[in-house]
C-alpha cells in the first residue's frame, strides 16, 4: 500500500469507534480527512446523530461538505472522542503535532475530550520524538524575532514557517506565526515543553504529551489499535 492507501485504512478504521449520539472532535490533516469522508457516508448509510468540534477552518470546511453537523467548541462541555492524526509518535506514545499548523486548537480541543486517538501511518512512528519531525511552536507576531534569536541561542536551530508559496510567513487561524525547531530526538519533552510554554511570546508548542488514549497504526498487513493509556 502506498501512504494514501494507509490513510483511508486508518480513516475507515476509526470511524468504528464513533457511535450514534456521541460529540466528536475531528483534528486537522490529511489522515483525518479521510476519517472525514469515512464519517460523513457512515451518517448518511445509518441516519446517525453525531455532533462534531473542529480543530482548524480546514477541517470545517470539509466537514461541511459531507453535511456533517458541527458545533461552536464554547457550546460543549465536553468531547466524547477525538480522532486526529499526528506528525511523530514516540515508542511510549508521546507525540509531535503541528505539521499543519493547527496544534493550538488541536490542544485545546484535546483537553476537554474524554478519549482521544491519534490516526496514522507506520511512517509516523519512531522510537523518540523529534528523530523524523520538525517541533512547532507558535508565537504571537509582536517580538517573534526576538524569540527567533532565543531560540538559536539555544540551538534549537529554529526556522520560519512559510506560505505553500514560500513567499510570506504562515499564519494559523489564531494569525499567529509558527516557528519550527528542528533539535533532532528530544531527550526531555516534558523539560522542554514546561520551558517553552513558560517563554514569553509563545503561546504553545507541538509536544503533545501523556495525552493520548489509542493510536490506530496503518501497515501493509492492516490497521494495528495500540493502546497507550487508559
Amino acid at each position: 500500500m502506498n501512504q494514501d492507501e494507509l490513510k483511508k485504512q486508518v480513516g475507515d478504521e476509526a470511524v468504528k469507534y464513533i457511535q450514534d449520539g456521541m460529540i466528536v472532535g475531528l483534528g486537522t490533516g490529511s489522515t483525518v480527512s479521510c476519517l472525514i469522508d469515512s464519517l460523513g457516508e457512515k451518517i448518511r448509510q445509518k441516519h446517525l446523530h453525531i455532533t462534531c468540534v473542529t480543530t482548524s477552518k480546514n477541517t470545517s470546511k470539509h466537514a461541511k461538505e459531507q453535511n456533517i453537523k458541527l458545533i461552536p467548541l464554547d457550546d460543549v462541555d465536553h468531547i466524547d472522542l477525538t480522532i486526529d492524526g499526528a506528525d511523530e509518535i514516540s515508542a511510549d506514545f508521546q507525540g509531535i503535532k503541528g505539521g499543519g499548523g493547527s496544534l493550538l486548537w488541536e490542544k485545546i480541543v484535546a483537553n476537554i475530550s474524554d478519549n482521544y486517538i491519534w490516526i496514522v501511518d507506520e511512517s509516523k512512528m519512531s522510537n523518540k520524538i523529534g528523530e523524523h519531525f520538525k517541533l512547532p511552536v507558535e508565537v504571537v507576531p509582536f517580538g517573534s524575532k526576538q524569540l527567533f534569536r532565543r531560540f538559536t541561542k539555544l540551538g534549537y536551530k529554529p526556522t520560519w514557517r512559510m506560505d505553500s508559496k514560500g513567499e510570506h510567513r504562515f499564519h494559523t487561524d489564531s494569525d499567529n506565526y509558527i516557528i519550527d525547531l528542528h533539535m533532532g530526538a528530544i531527550e526531555h519533552p516534558h523539560h522542554l515543553a514546561d520551558s517553552l510554554i513558560r517563554t514569553v511570546g509563545v503561546i504553545e508548542q507541538g509536544l503533545f504529551l501523556d495525552r493520548v488514549n489509542a493510536v490506530i497504526v496503518g501497515h501493509d498487513s492492516g490497521p494495528e489499535y495500540m493502546q497507550a493509556r487508559p
